[in-house]
């Protein structure tokens, strides 16, 4: 291993978990050793990293003794346990689950977005939602050449958010879709939430809930959206509101997006050349020859993939935006380890052995 950082992924079996070990890979993260924590269940199984093999060791406090840096994504109730345990033990955690996200005293990160927020972490940073995370890369370039004073996002998103089992029901319900099942034959467990009372099928539709429902007749996905959005721009007054879907895709969240831009001035080509240099994006924008962000493409990348950029008809301040990205890869593995490549560029965790 090189000279750097001991690292510890926490949930390291998981959907995410395995991309967060490739991101790491790739990363300019200097990574002295790995360790890779997970339930009982999953404890003994072998991974590699680097080309060496590294077994899985079950979770447990001790666990980030001599642990610099932390990257959690094994949910929420395992972070709200572990998390300090790590950080007690001198480690800085990069949480990938919600339940850190609105606590005011930990930083919710993109790093092209808000990034000088890290210098204010006490211990514990959070990943945004997946959905929220490629909008802001999308919007906050637009923001800061023009001003924002209203967002309405619509998003078709991935059954992969949802995990590793929503994605085998959306195989298996279309799979006995085709084979001939009606629609009553299915017996849906997982979508549009595994807590709620009801479930529906996925394949061949689209289901307007994502989470469980909340004040206002909002999901709570869609709540993350709004007060998410609020905390990384830090604009509490800034108009936002979402309708939050699941559709039949595995991976890729895609996102219709209306803003209202404050300075007059803004036009589709002012937009387009803001984006095309803008971090973290790759501008997909050529209707003449049917160019636009698609999640099939988008899968595997790390960028945010933005096109369809066009004015409304009937509000002059008014833009449209299609927003694509991968939710396991930026929504998620990747912003996280993007997170641990700007807390060493700030020199914000333990100087590297």
């Amino acid at each position: 291993m090189e000279t750097g950082y001991n690292v510890a992924v926490v949930g390291a079996t998981g959907a995410v978990g395995t991309r967060m070990i490739e991101m790491l890979e790739g990363s300019t993260l200097p990574v002295k050793s790995v360790k890779f924590l997970s339930s009982k269940r999953s404890a003994g199984k072998v991974l590699s990293f680097k080309g060496e093999k590294v077994t899985v060791e079950e979770l447990v406090p001790d666990s980030f003794t001599g642990v610099d840096l932390a990257l959690f994504s094994a949910g929420g109730s395992v972070s709200a346990k572990f998390a300090p345990e790590a950080v007690k033990r001198g480690a800085v955690v990069v949480d990938n689950t919600s339940h850190f996200r609105m606590d005011p005293e930990v930083p919710l990160i993109v790093p092209e977005v808000n990034e000088d927020d890290l210098k204010k972490h006490k211990g514990i940073i959070a990943n945004p939602n997946c959905s929220t995370i490629q909008m802001m890369v999308a919007l906050e370039p637009i923001r800061r050449a023009f001003g924002l004073e209203r967002i309405i996002v619509s998003t078709y998103q991935a059954v992969s958010g949802a995990g590793a089992r929503a994605i085998e029901e959306l195989k298996d319900e279309s799979r006995e879709l085709l084979d001939g099942k009606t629609v009553g034959e299915l017996d849906p467990k997982i979508l549009p939430a595994g807590a709620d009372k009801k479930h529906y099928p996925i394949a061949f539709n689209a289901l307007p809930q994502i989470d469980v429902f909340d004040k206002g007749g909002y999901t709570k996905e869609e709540w993350k959206m709004v007060n998410e959005t609020h905390k990384i721009m830090h604009d509490d007054g800034l108009k936002v509101t979402a309708t939050c879907v699941r559709v039949p895709v595995v991976t890729s969240h895609s996102e219709s997006v209306y803003i209202e831009v404050i300075d007059q001035a803004a036009t589709v080509k002012g937009i387009q050349e803001i984006l095309k240099t803008a971090p973290g994006v790759v501008l997909e924008d050529d209707v003449a020859t049917q160019l636009y962000p698609q999640a099939l493409n988008a899968t595997g990348k790390k960028e945010t993939f933005v096109g369809r950029v066009r004015q409304d008809i009937d509000v002059e301040n008014g833009f449209h935006l299609w927003v694509v990205a991968d939710n396991l890869l930026k929504g998620a593995a990747w912003n996280s380890v993007e997170i641990a490549e700007s807390l060493h560029k700030l020199h914000l965790l333990r100087v590297p052995e």
